[in-house]
């Protein structure tokens, strides 16, 4: 899961780090730093929050998955009884 990240939006309000200090990064004054986020597989739950939080729709879910790189060739597994 990825956050976009519309800066020019963000008034500062913090309610996404409190809602997940550890994904949303504030500059001094309380606003949102630049850049889209990737999401950690265990930090989606309060990411969604924090970006549901924003009261300026400054964040925008994106939850197509990050890129993995896939294996050429991959074999099946064989169940033996």
């Amino acid at each position: 899961m990825r956050i976009i990240v519309h800066k020019a939006k963000c008034q500062g309000h913090a309610r996404c780090s409190a809602q997940a200090p550890d994904v949303f990064k504030l500059d001094d004054e309380g606003y949102i730093l630049p850049g889209d986020i990737e999401v950690a597989e265990g930090e989606q739950l309060l990411a969604s929050r924090g970006a549901r939080s924003c009261p300026e729709r400054a964040l925008e879910l994106d939850p197509t998955p990050a890129a993995r790189v896939v294996p050429d060739a991959i074999e099946p597994r064989v169940w033996r009884a």
